[in-house]
């Protein structure tokens, strides 16, 4: 309870600027969580799907490629679907057809995601916001008072809550937004291996059918 009491009083003593700092790491948390649930959706065990895949494009058995990406779910296998389900097309088409999929893919992993480095940039500047308004609090508290010592150091300490808060709220940022982006690489890389795989089947099916 001393501990709640205590963060109460040195939140109000950071000024007003711990309102938007304060709704920035709402905004951190609650992407850190939306996206965690969104990411774990969108997981395709590519490693698995490659070896269950090739042997069905080796065969054209196109129908069983199908149905072994529809068994492995997340949104690499919805890529290589969109790829399957316009298989007709020769081999550059189909590559066309996959990169536009796997385009808009990318773009609804990367959502909200530049809001975190949109954090990253203002919560410092918040921070030092609120230490520049409570330092000129500080020193015109110290013209009232003839320079007592004491009036200013007690400002000063006060007015460098914001940007202690505004640092932190930004380490938290960065972490979250670095682990997702590298989250983020690692499905993309993903994607772009089985795409490949899928890509090249076709265009040996397509010297088959010439030959």
């Amino acid at each position: 309870m001393e501990l709640i009491t205590n963060s109460i009083e040195l939140f109000k003593k950071g000024g007003l600027v711990m309102y938007p700092l304060l709704v920035c790491s709402f905004m951190v948390v609650a992407i850190a969580v939306e996206r965690y649930m969104f990411y774990r959706k969108s997981i395709t065990d590519t490693d698995r799907l490659v070896v269950e895949l090739t042997p069905k494009l080796d065969q054209d058995d196109w129908e069983g490629a199908r149905q072994v990406c529809e068994a492995a779910g997340g949104v690499t296998a919805m890529v290589l679907l969109r790829g399957l389900t316009n298989r007709h097309f020769d081999a550059c088409d189909l590559e066309s057809a996959m990169s536009g999929a796997a385009a808009l893919a990318a773009a609804k992993l990367r959502e909200r995601l530049s809001y975190l480095d949109t954090i990253v940039t203002l919560a410092p500047l918040l921070g030092l916001l609120g230490t520049v308004v409570g330092m000129i609090s500080s020193f015109s508290i110290m013209t009232i008072k003839s320079g007592q010592p004491s009036a200013i150091t007690g400002g000063v300490g006060e007015a460098l809550v914001a940007t202690a808060t505004g640092l932190c709220v930004a380490v938290a940022a960065l972490i979250v937004h670095s682990f997702y982006s590298h989250w983020l690489d690692s499905i993309i890389t993903g994607m772009e291996q089985c795409c490949s795989v899928l890509a090249e089947a076709k265009r040996r099916s397509d010297r088959h059918e010439i030959a």
